[in-house]
């Protein structure tokens, strides 16, 4: 690997009392045997030279009156990196996003883990544990396939042996062991086979900026600056604007940054050497060990910034292909835009690749279909959030949603309203973009974030008794049917649409409540037509003239009729997706 100079961590009571350290093994030199303040740890700098090959290396520690050893193993790369693993995740996939533990239980036997921590198992509870597992995410991969989706985001799988509240994952215990509750190790390695079997790819949900307060070296810490730690338990301000504020105050930014998100989660120092090659390492090992495709990076604008920069060059140099992009929680096209690969004339600059669109969820899809049009009201704004794309190096690297396990469900969003949900499901399978979809949403699972719990029930069908079942059908109503069946259709029609996976894009300047905007290449034309307003209108396609001159017909993707290039009408709060031919 180019990343050559591996560091390795030894915990053991008073392993570094009087300790020296042998290494032989061919290709590799123990450069640097490293003692810090707590005598707990050891720190072993080794260099791996290209002579140096898979197997198993014994490393001596000889301390006063005993020998022992501890064995490292030196493995195989993976093959075909670009095209079997770290292939990327781009505006041609389209991500389903899904919390293990609420989607499918595959495996009863491995509910309760004997010695975790936490316990719990009770469906009734939305706090508690469910019981969903990878072996559920396996066993309904062709439902996702048929359904369109090409690539598949989970909730953390890495191991989170807290009390309570375990269920959601982003609490990290163990970096290099994947939760046995939901199914372990193997078992990751399993789904990610059988994902790349289908064609289709995996995303891993990357947590730097903090760990559970379990986690072994919270615990016991190795040295002091392993946390960011304050006199009294101090809080992140959860405000991003002092990070890039001209006239802002360096308190407000440390207590942003290096503040803690609860007291259950420690916020890692990411300055500490030592914190930054044990992340770096652990996610250039994740990429290999279990071939993951491309990465989603929890509170990202909570993390170290210039240290994230180290990390994505660091996997960007390892795989050329593989893909990341950051969750960044913001209020302002502007704000989310710093924390990407961007135009903004600033001092620091991301080289972060894409970021989880959030202003094109409430500044733009939200008020467009839930407010009256206005100047600057109602679906001006999606146009208007859109035509700021300019701050972006690559918009199109951007993720998309509607929805996500911290928000309210799209169609409570929605207050509800079917049209409505319709219209974003549409817009979201067609816009620019990296489309990404929450599981659930396709049949009207419904909630508000009042707790967060209501938005992370079960998926209907994924436990034995479920009387409605959303993998079959079985017991979906006429609108769920009708919903799971719009996206089907539209995300089938995405896979082999050039225009919306990789092409150009023109929006026209709403009216009355009608957008209209255009995906287009050269092979191919899609024409998008919504309808926000509460009355009939009527679309002229003449009125887009630089896209739509030299088409005679169009085809209706959802209904698959073909009509002549003329006037037509659109019902209140209706859309319509078409392909424009000769």
């Amino acid at each position: 690997m180019k990343w050559n100079k591996l560091q390795l961590m030894l915990h053991k009571k008073d392993i570094a009392a009087g300790t020296q350290v042998k290494l032989s093994y061919p290709g590799v030199q123990l450069s640097r045997v490293e003692k810090v303040e707590n005598l707990n740890y050891l720190f072993l700098d080794l260099v791996i030279s290209p002579v140096a090959r898979p197997g198993k290396m014994k490393i001596e520690i000889n301390q006063p009156g005993k020998k022992s050893f501890v064995d490292f193993e030196l493995k195989k790369r993976r093959g075909e990196n670009g095209t079997l693993y770290a292939q990327g995740v781009t505006s041609s996939d389209f991500i389903y996003l899904l919390m293990p533990d609420r989607f499918s239980n595959g495996d009863e036997s491995n509910d309760r883990i004997t010695g975790m921590k936490d316990q719990s198992l009770n469906r009734d509870s939305i706090f508690l544990r469910h019981g969903g597992d990878m072996q559920g995410v396996i066993d309904h991969l062709d439902y996702l396939q048929n359904l369109g989706v090409t690539t598949l985001w989970m909730t953390p799988v890495i191991e989170n042996d807290m009390p309570d509240r375990t269920e959601h994952g982003y609490a990290f215990t163990n970096h290099y062991k994947i939760d046995p509750r939901l199914g372990g190790a193997g078992l990751y390695k399993k789904l990610s086979d059988e994902l790349h079997k289908r064609g289709m790819k995996l995303i891993q949900d990357a947590v730097y900026n903090h760990v559970g307060l379990y986690n072994f070296f919270v615990q016991d810490i190795p040295m002091k600056g392993w946390l960011h730690e304050w006199p009294a338990f101090t809080q992140t301000n959860y405000k991003d604007q002092p990070i890039f504020d001209p006239y802002g105050a360096p308190s407000d930014k440390k207590k942003m940054q290096d503040g803690w998100f609860t007291t259950q989660m420690p916020d890692l120092n990411q300055d500490n050497p030592y914190v930054a090659n044990f992340l770096i390492q652990h996610a250039i090992w994740s990429v290999e060990e279990f071939g993951v495709d491309g990465w989603r990076i929890d509170t990202y604008i909570y993390n170290n910034l210039p240290f994230m920069n180290r990390c994505n060059k660091a996997l960007t140099d390892e795989y050329p292909k593989i893909t990341m992009f950051g969750e960044a929680w913001v209020h302002g096209t502007a704000n989310e835009a710093y924390f990407a690969d961007n135009n903004i004339n600033t001092a620091f600059k991301s080289n972060l690749q894409g970021i989880t669109d959030f202003q094109c969820l409430f500044y733009g899809i939200i008020p467009a279909l839930n407010e009256d049009f206005g100047w600057t009201n109602g679906v001006n704004r999606l146009y208007t959030t859109l035509s700021n794309d300019f701050l972006y190096k690559n918009p199109m690297r951007n993720a998309i949603f509607l929805g996500n396990h911290d928000l309210n469900r799209w169609f409570s969003t929605v207050g509800e309203n079917l049209a409505k949900d319709k219209m974003g499901f549409e817009w979201l399978l067609t816009c620019r973009g990296i489309p990404q979809m929450y599981y659930g949403d396709e049949v009207l699972m419904k909630g508000v974030t009042n707790p967060d719990g209501w938005v992370r029930l079960d998926f209907p069908g994924g436990w034995k008794g479920d009387k409605k079942n959303a993998f079959t059908g079985k017991g979906l109503n006429a609108d769920e049917l009708s919903v799971q069946s719009l996206i089907r259709t539209l995300a089938n029609f995405r896979k082999s649409s050039s225009a919306i996976k990789t092409g150009g894009m023109m929006q026209y300047l709403p009216e009355d409540g009608l957008y209209t905007y255009f995906r287009y290449d050269s092979q191919q034309t899609v024409m998008v037509s919504m309808n926000t307003s509460d009355k009939e209108l009527t679309v002229m396609p003449n009125r887009y003239a630089e896209r739509t001159t030299g088409f005679g017909k169009m085809k209706n993707i959802v209904t698959g009729n073909v009509s002549n290039m003329q006037g037509f009408k659109l019902g209140p709060k209706e859309a319509v997706v078409l392909e424009l031919e000769q």
